[in-house]
């Protein structure tokens, strides 16, 4: 074989490159989901448990869709429990621990969510004058 010293090595490192992802996945632990801290007397979330873990980022974009383009302020769960459209007054009344629920999930899934940009962090210091800091 022409160079054969040469082409079967590097086609041995080529193998291994492409198939790096694969041993590394073999080697390293499997994810395990964060303890959160759940919210102490909270008898049930907007709606049930597995659809909040897989799809609240989506519900909240549908909300802020629906509080602020179409003026809708209720929403109606799948239970049939009506709800008002509200971040703070709604998710951050039980959720108010945003280290301990929100950042948990957030920092081990590497996600920057943007609410706080315009949100105020649950436990954060308000204006003094008892309006939201707003004069």
């Amino acid at each position: 074989m022409y160079n054969a010293r040469y082409v079967i090595p590097a086609l041995l490192v080529f193998i291994i490159l492409i198939t790096l992802p694969f041993w590394v996945n073999v080697v390293t632990p499997e994810y395990s989901r964060p303890e959160l801290v759940l919210p102490a007397g909270a008898e049930a979330c907007v709606e049930p448990v597995e659809y909040m873990r897989a799809e609240h980022m989506r519900l909240l974009n549908e909300w802020r869709d629906a509080a602020l383009r179409e003026g809708k302020r209720v929403y109606t769960s799948s239970t049939g429990q009506v709800w008002d459209i509200n971040l703070q007054n709604t998710c951050m009344h039980c959720h108010t621990d945003k280290a301990g629920f929100c950042d948990a999930c957030h920092d081990s899934n590497s996600v920057d969510p943007y609410c706080w940009d315009c949100h105020i962090e649950p436990g954060a210091v308000t204006g003094a004058s008892g309006n939201g800091g707003k004069q």
